[in-house]
């Protein structure tokens, strides 16, 4: 069950679109950190997944950022189905979120197992749903805090999602910069490296640790510009959080 949190600010004079995200996986899954693995797609930088070819998350050079969710119950791959890994390489396909929403959303849900798809630019963020339901839809993302995991966005049946969304609005909100560090993320970085929970469920962490194969394998801090052009910042844990550190996406 990864965790995308977006901080949508539309008005921010420099860096409008916030986001921190986790990724919880089989650990023994094979991944290599992101970067432009892709000869056929040279505009993206993302994670690869080395066992099905596409990526959890990623950024193409038009600044539209892409990340899929597993929905509960549907982690790994199934006979028959496609890897949800594609779809984000799919939208990155496009220049802006608007035009990625409207292309996704009309993807075969047969195709798949259940998602949660977010694409989001400096101006505007979507949600794609596939709950199993033979059902795709395309619904913004309000402006504010929006966090996914495995059910709806902003779950509040969501043990994680209780704990740790207002602990992000009551945090400090970055201060991105085109430094070496990319800025002050400090409260944010503790918070995707906090393995508290409420239920005493290590799955309900933030950062997963469990004595079988699952847990979170690394994580993303991403600020979108407000100017047109101006490359986004990405800094990447490549590992757990919790003993990784985060570094530049060149």
């Amino acid at each position: 069950m990864c965790s995308l949190i977006v901080l949508r600010r539309p008005t921010h004079e420099h860096w409008p679109v916030l986001i921190a995200a986790n990724r919880d996986e089989a650990t023994s899954r094979p991944w290599r950190p992101p970067g432009r693995h892709w000869p056929e797609r040279p505009e993206v930088r993302a994670g690869i997944d080395e066992a099905a070819g596409g990526t959890w998350l990623g950024i193409n050079d038009d600044g539209l950022v892409a990340a899929v969710l597993n929905r509960r119950g549907t982690l790994g791959a199934q006979a028959g189905k496609r890897s949800r890994g594609e779809l984000v390489l799919e939208a990155l396909d496009h220049a802006d979120a608007e035009a990625a929403a409207g292309a996704l959303a009309h993807v075969d849900p047969d195709a798949y197992r259940p998602f949660n798809l977010i694409v989001a630019d400096p101006l505007d963020a979507f949600w794609i749903r596939h709950a199993g339901d033979g059902m795709i839809s395309a619904m913004p993302l309000l402006d504010g805090w929006t966090m996914a995991t495995a059910g709806e966005p902003n779950d509040p049946t969501s043990a994680r999602t209780r704990r740790y969304l207002p602990l992000f609005r009551r945090a400090a909100v970055p201060e991105p910069a085109c430094d070496a560090r990319g800025g002050d993320w400090t409260d944010w970085r503790l918070l995707l490296a906090s393995r508290a929970t409420e239920s005493g469920d290590p799955v309900d962490a933030m950062c997963i640790r469990t004595d079988r194969d699952y847990g979170t394998v690394c994580s993303s801090l991403i600020a979108l510009p407000a100017e047109v052009g101006a490359a986004p910042l990405w800094l990447f844990a490549d590992g757990p959080p919790d003993t990784s550190s985060f570094e530049r996406v060149d």
